[in-house]
């Protein structure tokens, strides 16, 4: 397994990590993404631990909390050889604080976190979402409160705009809290307006991504086909409202590039896709899913090989749609763009 940096930090992850939505099925939504039981999850995280993943990622808004609970039942006795990233910011309950990144919601949701995790530390947490109503120095001093008292080690973010991460590490640089190592973005063939405006910054300022959904919502899985729609049973299916927009003539031109690279490399469509993700600036770890073993083996099998540069353009050409302003404009004079 690959390991990288995480932006400009000392912390190594591995290329791929282990995302838990798919743990608990706690409501109907989650239910769409799995219900894997503490049983279940046990023999996944040690197929991961066998292959290198040893990063797995949770929030406390997956099923409720169940998600992170089952994570800590499934690693008693692994502590020491897996790191943990979990996050908060969503609403959780029904009171007037059981939301956003204020200080009292923030302190609540790591300590709620601790104890379903089974831990004393969580080594990456993450602003679940951008929160337009607490200032970004009470939200910023209170995450350096919580490193000063050793329940979390490295802070990140996820699903921010690029002006308000750039603000956050302009606070946090101002006031000498710690900085974001981490943006978990959602980024794929399928979409990738995360390149617009998100990576550049990344690369700049030393922050590196943590890819969700990298398979476009189940869309880029090689089972969706012209003449073959998501079936029921299937998260393309059953929240296919949910996902980001697509047109159907996108996504089958991308298909068909998947297809042709597929055949070339022995590798499945999903193995090509993650790899093309890997090969791309600013990322640094791309989160898969797996409801079953044999999922989860073939999304491991995205790494220890590289689509060459000519692959990766193909993808990039089928994929490529006419981005928004200004990006559009500043692609007109390439020479003021070198990193």
């Amino acid at each position: 397994m690959e390991y990288r940096r995480f932006g400009r930090s000392g912390l190594r992850v591995p290329a791929l990590s282990f995302g838990t939505a798919t743990f608990g099925g706690g409501n109907d939504f989650f239910k769409a993404w799995g219900s894997t039981d503490s049983n279940g999850a046990a023999r996944l995280i040690d197929v991961c631990l066998d292959h290198g993943v040893s990063l797995f990622d949770s929030a406390d808004a997956y099923s409720g909390g169940l998600a992170e609970t089952i994570l800590g039942e499934a690693i008693k006795g692994k502590r020491d050889r897996v790191l943990i990233s979990t996050k908060a910011t969503f609403r959780v309950g029904d009171g007037p604080n059981d939301y956003g990144s204020s200080r009292q919601h923030l302190l609540d949701a790591v300590d709620g976190a601790l104890k379903r995790l089974g831990t004393d530390y969580i080594d990456l947490f993450q602003l679940h979402g951008q929160d337009y109503n607490t200032p970004l120095d009470e939200t910023l001093s209170t995450l350096d409160q919580l490193v000063r008292s050793g329940k979390i080690r490295y802070t990140g973010c996820s699903n921010f705009s690029g002006w308000h991460l750039m603000r956050s590490l302009s606070v946090s640089d101002r006031y000498g809290y710690p900085r974001h190592v981490s943006h978990q973005v959602y980024y794929s063939l399928l979409n990738r307006d995360y390149e617009w405006d998100l990576m550049p910054l990344g690369q700049v300022e030393g922050v590196g991504s943590m890819i969700w959904s990298p398979l476009g919502w189940g869309k880029l899985t090689g089972k969706i086909r012209r003449d073959r729609p998501a079936q029921p049973g299937t998260r393309a299916f059953e929240i296919a409202g949910a996902g980001p927009r697509y047109e159907d003539a996108h996504l089958f031109r991308i298909i068909d590039a998947l297809d042709e690279i597929s055949e070339k490399t022995g590798k499945t469509i999903p193995q090509v896709a993650l790899n093309w993700l890997l090969q791309k600036p600013s990322v640094a770890n791309v989160i898969i899913g797996a409801r079953s073993e044999g999922q989860l083996i073939e999304n491991i099998g995205a790494v220890d090989w590289s689509l060459t540069a000519e692959q990766v353009a193909k993808l990039d050409t089928a994929s490529d749609l006419p981005p928004a302003y200004p990006v559009w404009h500043q692609r007109n004079f390439p020479e003021l763009k070198e990193f």
